[in-house]
């Protein structure tokens, strides 16, 4: 694949504690996917080879004042699912970006994400096209969700979108498998973290 790193933008979307790490409220229904991929691996693997190669590394985490008053207040579906669970509680452990991938100088956070569609709520599209980037690699949580929301918006916006299998996950090994098989390849180019490493090493400048 051929790709430039000065015009590529990795979006991490919700490596927070609540999905990634033992003890957060939404841990359980990800854990199984998370660890059939090695996905928090591989995720660290790449970012670190992005940064090297120039690429930028934008986190979209997604956080709620206490009350999640930000929402409806009769939420249905996955919203439903963080209200009750608790999660994604600014200023709280659950909410933080998990340690492994803690934002370096140089990267972009996103603020106001407050549902599935990355670009919907934040300055996500602003920031892009301001840093001329034309290519985004999504990874994260979920799947079928936020990933899949945020993969759809940027086709339609017109970037050239790429989607790393394996630095997803769902919450059940079905869900992962048909978002995979059926709805990325409608939206996305599908690669893996080790493909896009090899692009962005082969893309990149040698050093002086």
């Amino acid at each position: 694949m051929s790709i430039d790193p000065t015009r590529t933008a990795v979006v991490l979307i919700e490596y927070q504690n609540d999905f990634t790490s033992e003890g957060g409220a939404l841990h359980g229904a990800v854990q199984g996917v998370m660890e059939s991929t090695g996905m928090l691996e591989n995720t660290r693997r790449l970012v670190d080879a992005a940064r090297a190669a120039g690429a930028t590394i934008v986190h979209a985490p997604i956080t709620f004042a206490p009350g999640y008053n930000e929402i409806s207040a009769h939420p249905y579906g996955i919203l439903k699912g963080v209200v009750d669970s608790t999660a994604f509680v600014k200023g709280e452990w659950g909410a933080e970006i998990v340690d492994a991938l803690a934002p370096a100088a140089g990267d972009i956070v996103v603020e106001g994400k407050r549902g599935l569609d990355t670009f919907a709520t934040t300055n996500l599209d602003f920031i892009l096209r301001a840093r001329g980037i034309d290519t985004i690699a999504l990874g994260g949580f979920l799947t079928n969700c936020c990933v899949e929301s945020t993969m759809r918006t940027g086709y339609e916006k017109g970037y050239r979108v790429i989607t790393l299998s394996d630095c997803v996950a769902a919450t059940s090994a079905e869900e992962q498998a048909n978002a995979l098989s059926y709805n990325y390849p409608m939206f996305s180019e599908i690669t893996t973290s080790d493909a896009l490493i090899g692009d962005l090493k082969g893309a990149a400048p040698a050093p002086a």
